[in-house]
């Protein structure tokens, strides 16, 4: 059977090539044959499709029995291969001061090789060193994924990262949003080292105003709800959801307990709340990244021999160097006997699917990058989506997290999430079908960066 049916294949290619010859041909420069397109949109596969790509964009897609003429330049004949848009990480870090930018600049390769072909850049301390990553990789001299970026954090008057914008007043935050403005920068991300809960208020009611997105942590000294109705576009992490779902949380904000609240947070969770405060969050489209996998390899850190580790030997020797920083810092915790990190990390697993089937847009970002120990680029990612799937997300859900709603988050739907005419051509194929099983990421096979076969 199979054989007769590479035999009607190629009698087919023979015919079309046969009635090319009397009829003038399209140019484009990659032509993609009989591959499964995968629509995560609607959870469906498009089975012997074609997609033809010209410069760095989808010129069309459709079945092969009705493809038109191409002159392409190179082609791939998939045989029935899986393609579907490339991943988004939603959350990533570069930093670690001017002595790391060559290390952060070699992490860039890896996170193609898992099919990761854009990031968003949560904030650091090498800004110009990202952007003009982000131009090269653009431009097409650089191998890496396309970068947004939140530029610098906004923190209070002792930052807890190099390189953060120091608030204290209304006129530092009108002056930090006008240097932001000036270098173009994606969206804001406000860090809660020191900032007060006025200032973060502040802030984002003035990013509002100016029409920037926003995003990023809660002090603790805050209410989650409030900076919703401010405007708030996004929360990175679960912490302030979760406290957002406490009968206790005033109380214990009014002890300035700051995350040491986090383990009566947990115990205290209140379902009706959070069923309230999701069907908000949907209502207004606040952006909820969970980043599960972080914190449990976090959780872990204490317990987990990571030597052996297959992409160790990828990091930097100075970037290995940050992470014993959360290593001593586990230690401490197990040796107290703190479980704040479990209990915040199963709560967090257990919210995941009453807050997708709420609407809420969930994120998947990995955190990845230096300090945050043995967080892998690349790999990270599915790690994110596999604790997605986990916690009670389908496939077609989990991925919707990353390839859907990372563009969503900057109103770019109608470049990126599918594989249709117009759309960008970031395209990974992967042997097996990963709407049938998430693990099947696995069985990547090839990565098509803005057009170019890598």
């Amino acid at each position: 059977m199979k054989l007769i049916s590479t035999i009607f294949y190629s009698i087919f290619i023979v015919l079309t090539l046969s009635f090319c010859t009397t009829k003038e041909k399209i140019s484009v420069d990659l032509v993609l044959l009989n591959t499964t397109i995968v629509d995560v949109q609607n959870n469906r596969l498009l089975k012997n499709q074609f997609i033809a790509i010209k410069g760095d964009t989808i010129f069309s897609t459709g079945s092969m029995e009705e493809m038109p003429a191409y002159d392409s330049k190179e082609s791939l004949y998939l045989r029935g291969k899986y393609a579907m848009p490339g991943l988004w990480d939603n959350h990533v870090h570069f930093r670690g001061g001017t002595d790391l930018i060559a290390e952060n600049q070699d992490l860039l390769g890896l996170f193609p090789k898992f099919g990761v072909t854009t990031v968003r850049d949560a904030g650091g301390d090498m800004t110009p060193a990202v952007m003009g990553w982000s131009k090269k990789i653009n431009q097409k001299e650089l191998l890496g994924p396309q970068i947004f970026t939140s530029g610098p954090k906004l923190d209070g008057p002792k930052p807890a990262w190099e390189g953060s914008i120091k608030i204290e007043n209304q006129n530092d935050i009108e002056l930090a949003l006008d240097s932001l403005e000036s270098i173009s920068v994606d969206y804001v991300k406000i860090y809660d080292g020191s900032l007060s809960a006025e200032n973060f208020y502040a802030i984002i009611e003035a990013t509002e105003k100016r029409g920037m997105k926003v995003t990023g942590h809660m002090p603790m000294s805050a209410d989650f709800k409030k900076a919703v109705d401010f405007g708030m576009d996004g929360s990175e992490h679960m912490y302030y959801i979760m406290k957002g779902c406490s009968p206790k949380a005033d109380s214990l904000t009014e002890l300035g307990l700051g995350y040491g609240m986090m383990e009566t947070i947990t115990d205290t969770y209140d379902e009706q709340m959070a069923n309230k405060l999701f069907a908000e969050l949907a209502q207004k489209q606040v952006y909820i990244t969970p980043t599960l996998y972080i914190g449990k390899v976090l959780s872990q850190l204490a317990d987990e021999d990571h030597s052996a580790d297959t992409l160790l030997s990828e990091i930097g020797v100075g970037i290995q160097k940050t992470y014993e920083r959360r290593v001593e810092a586990a230690k401490r915790a197990k040796s107290s006997g703190s479980q704040m990190r479990e209990k915040v990390s199963n709560l967090a697993k257990e919210m995941i699917g009453p807050m997708f089937e709420a609407g809420v847009p969930i994120f998947a970002g990995s955190d990845c990058g230096p300090f945050n120990s043995f967080v892998y680029p690349g790999e990270s990612l599915w790690g994110e989506l596999f604790s997605l799937t986990e916690a009670g997300l389908s496939p077609a859900e989990a991925m919707k997290t990353s390839m859907i709603y990372g563009p969503a988050f900057f109103g770019m739907e109608n470049q990126y999430g599918s594989l249709e005419k117009g759309k960008v051509a970031d395209i990974i194929i992967l042997k097996e079908n990963p709407l049938e099983d998430i693990q099947h990421l696995r069985s990547l096979e090839e990565v098509i960066l803005k057009g170019k076969l890598n």
